[in-house]
């Protein structure tokens, strides 16, 4: 009886042990890792999840990617974007929504397709046109002697309302435009406040200052926002830039130099450092 239970004990411990064995999952690093990169972007995001693979020596464009032939653009599934708010993508309409990256490398062009089918992945064998948002043709740079061991995409030059999506690999970088025709929307948001209150004041002289819109209703707002905080020195630095944007020198200067003393005042070293930038800049 003794020996039957120690054989029936040593029968489930290894049976235990082999279930677990199967079961075991190993994490190992991901060749093409998964990333996911978002960008605050106008007045929403854009968001790119995609896969990264690396050169390993390998020649990228026309070996690895072959030129001509439509690329998933990563590796694994399809690179995704998502775009928070109607934009204009090289100048074509692109609702919100989020889009499947398709391109075509060439070694003086590359075509660049949104696709509204997120499930074909990385099966571009059956990759339909009649799928497509848009098409469009951009120049790739040559980076020189730069080089990029992994496929990254990120965003650059960015504004308020613009900004570039950069596809960058090997010696090969491919910038997206991308543009938020956000204008109107701002400034009926901009009037419908300053109706309310006095508040947003700041930020609707910001807005027309960075875009150069009407500079001297820009001037009016930031000074009624200094009237209600008058020891607001970042207030009184955008004045001195507003003033110095509109070629009135001395007033710019004598507002950066109320900027250094409230800006002292609050041992604010960042807005001294530029109120005298400012006044050296507009004493010449």
């Amino acid at each position: 009886m003794l020996q039957k239970l120690k054989t029936l004990t040593a029968a489930v411990v290894i049976t235990a042990l082999t279930a677990t064995s199967v079961n075991a999952q190993l994490k190992v690093p991901a060749p093409s890792p998964l990333q996911t990169v978002k960008q605050a972007f106008a007045l929403s995001d854009i968001t790119v999840e995609y896969s990264r693979p690396s050169a390993k020596g390998r020649v990228i464009y026309g070996d690895v990617v072959p030129f001509g032939k439509i690329w998933r653009t990563g590796a694994n599934g399809a690179t995704k974007i998502t775009f928070g708010e109607d934009v204009k993508v090289e100048g074509n309409d692109v609702k919100a929504g989020t889009y499947a990256l398709y391109t075509i490398p060439n070694k003086d062009s590359w075509e660049i397709m949104l696709y509204k089918d997120l499930t074909l992945g990385g099966n571009v064998a059956d990759y339909k046109k009649e799928n497509e948002l848009v098409r469009f043709v951009v120049k790739p740079t040559h980076m020189g002697d730069d080089k990029v061991e992994t496929f990254s995409i990120d965003f650059s030059n960015l504004t308020s309302t613009t900004t570039k999506i950069e596809l960058v690999w090997e010696k090969t970088r491919v910038a997206i435009n991308v543009v938020a025709d956000i204008d109107a929307k701002m400034m009926k948001s901009i009037d419908n406040a300053l109706a309310a209150d006095s508040r947003p004041y700041f930020q609707a002289a910001s807005y027309y200052y960075e875009t150069n819109k009407d500079l001297a209703k820009a001037l009016e707002w930031v000074n009624k926002g200094i009237e209600n905080n008058p020891k607001a020195f970042w207030m009184v630095m955008l004045k001195a830039k507003i003033q110095a944007k509109q070629n009135d020198k001395k007033g710019a200067v004598a507002s950066a130099e109320q900027v250094i003393t409230l800006a002292t005042e609050a041992k604010n070293d960042d807005y001294v450092a530029q109120a005298k930038k400012l006044i050296a800049e507009n004493k010449k």
